[in-house]
């Protein structure tokens, strides 16, 4: 049995994410809803929601946790050569009603979406609040990649991201991860790891480090960062100084 959050329950209601279950991984609670408040409790703990049309809301923190550090991006010759020469242009807070529609899409995802209409209403009024970003990825005017996020101190929760062109995704998150490093965010949570990820750089640690991470990266409460408007970086800048590997922290 997990603990069951009611709606009127306050956001601080969350167990010890110490309590989660071992299997499957991280599963801590389940119930109560995904009012900006909450959300961004969840998040300063360490928590995220994530399930599937039918189900209650479920509450997250596996062990380990994946995360991503803006200068350990890792860019191979392919991606180096998109960036300068496929033409994309990428952008910030530009589309995030079509970021997250196409993150939904089922025609692109025929393993199914969790993002359901509850969560992108949740996700579109945490964007008018200043918390929830995307980074999109262009080719001649039309939206062919982007991600979408929580941005909360010097922490980036990434949630989805989506493609229809070669490389297009991977495109906006080193548009992402450029604009990070440049103002001294520390992490990108990946939350589970992939073999995609790991492959561009991603690491997994224990959920007790993760945790001392995210308490120095977010230090007092919920503020929405102004710089995401006029934040914007240069692909040659996305490319770094290694197209091969990571750069050392």
């Amino acid at each position: 049995m997990i603990p069951w959050l009611r709606p009127g329950d306050p956001p601080t209601a969350f167990p010890p994410v110490e309590t989660a279950l071992a299997d499957p991984d991280g599963l801590l609670c389940a119930g109560g809803d995904l009012s900006p408040e909450r959300l961004l409790e969840a998040y300063r703990r360490g928590i995220f929601p994530w399930f599937s049309a039918g189900q209650p809301i479920l509450w997250w923190s596996p062990d380990p946790r994946t995360v991503l550090y803006p200068d350990e991006l890792r860019v191979s010759r392919s991606l180096a050569k998109a960036l300068r020469n496929r033409g994309y242009e990428t952008s910030m807070d530009r589309g995030f009603t079509e970021v997250l529609e196409h993150c939904a899409d089922r025609a692109l995802r025929p393993e199914g979406t969790w993002i359901t209409p509850q969560m992108k209403e949740a996700y579109q009024r945490l964007h008018q609040l200043g918390f929830a970003h995307s980074v999109e990825t262009w080719e001649a005017g039309r939206l062919v990649g982007g991600l979408y996020g929580v941005a909360l101190g010097r922490a980036f929760f990434g949630e989805s991201m989506f493609s229809t062109a070669r490389d297009a995704s991977k495109v906006a998150l080193c548009a992402l991860a450029a604009s990070l490093r440049e103002r001294g965010y520390r992490f990108i949570d990946c939350q589970l790891a992939s073999e995609h990820l790991m492959k561009l750089g991603a690491r997994s640690m224990p959920r007790t480090e993760f945790l001392r991470e995210l308490a120095a990266a977010i230090n007092g409460p919920p503020a929405p960062d102004d710089s995401w408007r006029d934040a914007s970086i240069a692909l040659t800048k996305a490319i770094g100084q290694n197209p091969r590997g990571p750069r050392g922290r």
